[in-house]
């Protein structure tokens, strides 16, 4: 009996860094076990480019990434998501949609890179700290 892949979700508030990036990690480190996702309560509507330049330096493929709403997978007809992760503090604390199926939900507390202000070096060095500290949280699902 082949084996079954679990659908995660990744939530923000913008989508626009830390759950791109998680969608982006565990869709390569688990691509036989999970189909990851992202969306945001309040989406962006653009990846930050700083996402994209530092999944693009680290060999991902970012074509198919975009801001979008958890309004997109809340209804019955979306992926049955079997783990729903928030990895901002604001989105943790939202009222979430009530997910098809009761996923088991969890809290990632990422610091929000695109937020920071300073120099490009300074900025680039925030986003590969949370891009760390995603992967390393990925290995335990």
């Amino acid at each position: 009996m082949a084996e079954r892949s679990f659908n995660v979700l990744f939530l923000c508030t913008g989508n626009s860094a830390r759950s791109i990036m998680a969608e982006a990690i565990l869709e390569r480190e688990g691509k036989d076990k999970f189909k990851a996702f992202s969306a945001g309560s309040f989406p962006k509507g653009e990846v930050h480019p700083y996402a994209i330049k530092l999944l693009k330096t680290m060999g991902y493929e970012t074509d198919e990434f975009h801001s979008k709403s958890w309004d997109e997978f809340s209804d019955h007809r979306s992926p049955k998501m079997d783990f729903v992760f928030t990895v901002c503090d604001s989105a943790s604390n939202e009222l979430c949609p009530i997910w098809p199926g009761q996923p088991i939900t969890a809290h990632w507390g990422i610091p929000d890179p695109a937020t920071t202000q300073g120099t490009e070096a300074g900025r680039r060095l925030v986003f590969t700290d949370a891009f760390k500290m995603l992967k390393i949280a990925s290995v335990f699902l």
